[in-house]
């Protein structure tokens, strides 16, 4: 009897039940590979170019799992596949391997099928990016850009955006900045926040026309890019945001992306903002003043903080006062103030970043070097991370001195400070 006459006196029944035991072998299969670290590599090799996309989607599960170099080829292999969800799998291993941990708190943990569809939830935390001296592969950085571009979802066009700022891939900068032109608004936030990890200067003038997005994390994470930019272009769009922005958060967002960008223009504006009714609004007057470092501005900022009782504004009026040259570190000083916060969980990210542009000069950094042997834990790890932050050559030797310290922790964030200033200096 021909073959296809046979097949057809098979009940359906039972070919679906073949199909269904022959899909649980492999994934099994690709399961106990996964045990055999490496080894098991060679197994993998065929279950990754399977017919289904569920066994190939278990096979990326194992190589993840394997990590290693030894996975970084497969992996980078199984994000050119045309499914969502084995591209979104094989993006996060490939992140993975750079910054371990990432898959275990990345979208792949909440996808789920809905017919041809692949849904995940993106959680709304978005700060993690390799450290300065990880260099991933080109071929890496490639694939995820592509994948930004031209996933089979914008679920995995949102996943390797966010990938690709992560991994800090200035490759992928031209992608990002073609999922700024869709309309979907979780591609273009992550792109965006990945364009604020990467930081390139050209990419400024392309998100201007995102200051009035309907969106507001949109709106407001575009705002942002161009202050981290410091992107002159932006000034006069900024200012007429600050003072017409739909929402207080997008004016806040404005003003503090203004004060990134030192213009004596704008200091009457400030000084006028530092009796602001909203915290944030003073806040960002105070760190514009800050920037433009006029010291006439002093006693101004000497009476706001007096009256200050917010701990955000005061924190920003300390900032100020303490890069107009107040670089004591007595009880009371302005940046002992700073300094304190850095054992704040709700502040120590807001402090971090400002005693790094303190640190940018001579006499901030002779002033943050005693508080290195002095300080508490969180202070050490803190101010490390803000002078390898600087790029200043004098830093490495203290932060060399601070990786002997008698706490493994401190030692050990001194270490990572260290190799991130010398992967900054020429």
């Amino acid at each position: 009897m021909p073959r296809l006459a046979l097949l057809l006196t098979v009940p359906l029944g039972l070919l679906w039940a073949q199909d269904e035991a022959e899909l649980k072998h492999k994934q099994k299969a690709a399961r106990e590979a996964a045990k055999l670290g490496k080894d098991g590599l060679a197994q993998l090799a065929p279950l990754l170019e399977d017919a289904d996309a569920l066994v190939r989607v278990e096979a990326v599960k194992a190589l993840v799992e394997i990590g290693t170099q030894y996975s970084l080829d497969p992996l980078v292999r199984a994000a050119r596949d045309n499914d969502a969800e084995v591209q979104i799998r094989a993006v996060e291993g490939i992140v993975n391997f750079y910054l371990p941990g990432y898959a275990q708190s990345g979208i792949s943990g909440s996808l789920r099928r809905a017919g041809n569809r692949v849904m995940g939830k993106f959680t709304d935390t978005n700060t993690q990016v390799v450290e300065s001296y990880v260099v991933p592969r080109a071929d890496a950085i490639e694939v995820i850009a592509r994948l930004a571009s031209g996933g089979s979802s914008m679920e995995s066009r949102a996943a390797a955006a966010r990938a690709a700022g992560v991994l800090r891939g200035r490759a992928a900068v031209d992608s990002l900045l073609e999922g700024l032109r869709t309309k979907d608004d979780r591609l273009m936030y992550e792109s965006l926040v990945a364009l604020q990890k990467i930081r390139e200067e050209r990419t400024a003038a392309r998100v201007l026309f995102l200051f009035n997005d309907p969106n507001e994390r949109v709106r407001i994470a575009a705002i942002e890019l161009t202050g981290m930019l410091r992107a002159a272009e932006a000034v006069r769009d900024l200012r007429r945001t600050v003072e017409q922005g739909q929402t207080i958060k997008t004016r806040r967002a404005a003003l503090g992306a203004l004060a990134m960008i030192p213009d004596a223009a704008h200091r009457e504006l400030y000084r006028q903002m530092l009796a602001d009714k909203d915290e944030g609004i003073r806040a960002g007057a105070a760190e514009g003043l800050a920037r433009i470092r006029d010291q006439a501005d002093q006693e101004a900022l000497s009476t706001a903080l007096t009256a200050e009782k917010k701990t955000g504004a005061r924190l920003s009026i300390c900032f100020a006062l303490a890069m107009l040259g107040a670089l004591e570190v007595g009880e009371t000083a302005p940046l002992r103030y700073v300094v304190d916060n850095l054992n704040s969980r709700s502040y120590r990210g807001v402090a971090e970043p400002f005693l790094s542009e303190i640190a940018r000069s001579r006499e901030g950094r002779a002033a943050l070097y005693p508080l290195l042997q002095t300080g508490s834990k969180n202070e050490k790890g803190g101010l490390a991370r803000a002078l390898a932050a600087s790029g200043a050559a004098d830093a490495v030797e203290p932060l060399d001195a601070l990786t002997k310290d008698a706490d493994t922790e401190v030692a050990a964030e001194a270490i990572r400070a260290l190799r991130n200033l010398k992967a900054r200096l020429p």
